[in-house]
């Protein structure tokens, strides 16, 4: 019988008694939210899990304001219907893991913030973390410690902030999250252009970047995936995909404007607001790799210039396939047999760095290999002095990001 303790605290004052046991008996605990992630990162090594879901509601939110404090364990859908009955959004985009990961569940608003976790938009509206003002959360010795505040102005406690986010429990246990939102755009259109190879797909983002068009989402669907979105209803051929959003007449002058820019690259299209929204949602997803737990599947963060070039060295040496998203600088890529850490991660170093994070294999894979990107020794030394002065006795999270 699984005697495995899950541990749901109600109230902060409990998560931290809870944890200040836990740390004087030097025991473990794995943090989760929704568990909806569970898979992400190498093996945790505890006896217990210690998890936000009962630490839920929204605390504060003036959409006046823009800003919103929610308790850590609150479903993410909790947080989108009130921002949607003001019409505002996260704008980070935050993904639904549940697909690619075969998770079921409800993701936190907590999980978002500690895995850092940035959809389509992240390229020009930043990472979940530039969102986020502040935090109240549980250290490693059972203090609740609160850093930042309601207004991005005011910085105290800013780096603990930073620091939090992104750090998948490893660091303290989030009991509430403070952020800033944004409206909705009223409109939103995506242009299509069919049938280029991935070289010159980065060519055309590129140009569409540099432009004043106010691009909000550029991606390259490769032939092979291109049918595993919107039910195969785009045209033929490799999808290269620019979103515009914002006013109305705005959305439609640009939108003729960068048609006129890229004419030469190929034939274009464009999709509406319902189906634009639609397919970003499966690009925010990673559609086409959902339903295969089996294959590992990796995501590379690279110079967009340099993703196209990572993807065809591979392809001489591994089965593998891949889509482009944040005009090629985020490569979603599944393997059909062996990760290939090393040698992915070599290709990575030779063209200028970046980041492979495996997110998806068996257990004995996950075993085998660092699913993040491994530290040098300076990076080694500066994490666990950061690990020993917000969790001194090792208890949150071990071995999720391997040190």
């Amino acid at each position: 019988m699984d005697t495995h303790p899950v541990f749901t605290p109600q109230s902060e004052r409990e998560a931290a008694d809870l944890t200040r046991d836990r740390a004087e008996a030097g025991r473990p605990l794995a943090i989760i939210g929704g568990n909806t992630r569970s898979g992400f990162g190498n093996a945790v090594e505890a006896d217990a899990t210690l998890s936000s879901r009962g630490l839920s509601g929204i605390v504060s939110y003036n959409p006046a304001e823009m800003v919103m404090t929610v308790q850590a364990g609150t479903p993410v859908d909790e947080v989108k219907a009130a921002l949607s009955d003001a019409r505002q959004m996260m704008a980070f985009e935050p993904m639904d893991h549940r697909a690619i990961m075969g998770t079921v569940g409800e993701p936190t608003i907590g999980g978002v913030f500690a895995a850092n976790v940035s959809g389509p938009r992240r390229f020009v509206a930043g990472a979940a973390r530039d969102s986020l003002l502040g935090i109240r959360f549980i250290n490693g010795r059972g203090e609740a410690i609160k850093a930042g505040g309601r207004v991005m102005k005011n910085v105290t406690g800013l780096d603990l902030v930073k620091l939090l986010a992104g750090s998948y429990g490893t660091l303290g246990f989030l009991t509430e999250v403070t952020f800033r939102v944004l409206p909705v755009p009223p409109a939103e259109a995506t242009m299509v252009i069919s049938g280029l190879e991935d070289e010159t797909s980065t060519n055309a983002m590129a140009a569409a970047m540099a432009t004043s068009l106010e691009v909000s989402g550029a991606a390259h669907l490769p032939e092979s995936v291109k049918s595993l979105f919107l039910q195969g209803s785009l045209p033929e051929g490799a999808a290269t995909v620019l979103r515009l959003e914002g006013l109305a007449a705005s959305v439609e002058a640009r939108l003729h404007k960068l048609k006129a820019l890229l004419a030469a690259f190929g034939s274009i299209v464009s999709l509406e607001r319902e189906e634009s929204r639609a397919l970003w949602r499966e690009i925010r997803d990673v559609a086409p790799y959902a339903g295969n737990p089996s294959k590992p599947l990796w995501r590379l963060s690279i110079a967009p210039s340099q993703g196209h070039r990572l993807v065809a060295a591979l392809r001489l040496d591994a089965g593998i396939d891949a889509f482009y998203d944040w005009q090629g600088g985020l490569v979603w890529m599944q393997m059909e047999a062996d990760p290939e850490a090393q040698l992915l991660r070599g290709y990575i170093r030779s063209l200028g760095g970046g980041h492979a994070t495996l997110l998806r294999a068996s257990d004995d894979v996950r075993r085998s290999i660092p699913a993040f990107e491994p530290l040098n020794a300076v990076e080694v030394a500066l994490s666990s002095r950061i690990k020993q002065k917000l969790d001194p006795a090792g208890i949150f999270n071990p071995g999720r990001m391997g040190i």
